[in-house]
């Protein structure tokens, strides 16, 4: 990657670990350009058989603040989010295992982003949540992975209430799996203790494996949820309404319809 990129992408431990940092602070915005370069390095390092794992983490004093929200306008939000699920499709082909390491705000597209990860880090400062709903739009990658992750119950309340949780609220719920106080250095920590001495053909074929299912739900279920999206949400006032209103720092003004 170029120094000008939304991305710092490097191997490290001796090329085993694909290390991916949103490095645009503070907000380390998920816009078009940043998703883009996340697939490419993504697409760099699933050529090289030696990279055993990735490791996402952000720039700064936070995670990533989400998906662009002016990207959701009518006239962009399709390429927009045909291109964002494309992520995730892309990380469910790389079948290595994923980490996020998490400081401060996690949310939105960033949130989805990390919970689709194996396994996450977080420091006390992290606070996570999926704020959609105030927009008056909806998460598809988070309908379907946070239900599986922490159960239809605790899905239920951040994606109906768009509220954020802190690291011990998350922790309760299985949202996070560690707090410590360097996230990063932790994961990299489980990395060596648990990962690099493992092959990675055999790591590569049991992250299939184990993520059989719900892999091949994901890919069956996101083009539905994002049809849902485009199809029916988009058709709605209130979903432009409530992008809007966040663009101009205004309160909606809701029709419910």
């Amino acid at each position: 990657m170029t120094s000008t990129s939304p991305v710092r992408a490097e191997r490290i431990e001796n090329g085993a670990v694909l290390r991916i940092v949103l490095d645009r602070p503070k907000g380390n915005i998920l816009d078009s350009e940043m998703v883009s370069a996340i697939r490419q390095a993504l697409a760099e390092g699933a050529r090289d058989a030696g990279v055993l794992a990735v490791l996402f983490e952000g720039a700064g004093d936070h995670f990533s603040f989400g998906a662009s929200v002016q990207e959701h306008l009518p006239e962009q939000v399709a390429r927009m989010l045909r291109y964002f699920h494309g992520l995730f499709r892309d990380l469910v082909a790389l079948r290595r295992p994923l980490l996020a390491a998490v400081r401060g705000q996690c949310l939105g597209g960033g949130l989805e982003l990390a919970a689709f990860c194996h396994r996450i880090f977080a420091s006390e400062t992290a606070a996570m949540g999926q704020a959609e709903i105030k927009l008056g739009v909806m998460a598809p990658v988070a309908s379907f992975v946070l239900p599986r992750r922490i159960g239809q119950v605790h899905a239920d309340d951040l994606l109906l209430s768009g509220r954020s949780v802190g690291a011990e609220e998350a922790l309760g719920m299985g949202l996070v799996d560690q707090i410590v106080e360097d996230p990063s250095e932790s994961a990299l920590s489980w990395i060596r203790t648990h990962l690099l001495d493992k092959s990675g053909a055999a790591l590569r074929v049991a992250v299939e494996a184990a993520r059989y299912e719900h892999d091949r739900a994901f890919l069956s279920q996101i083009d539905y949820l994002e049809t849902l999206y485009l199809e029916r949400l988009m058709g709605f006032r209130d979903a432009e309404e409530g992008i809007r209103a966040f663009i101009e720092k205004r309160p909606p003004v809701w029709t419910h319809g």
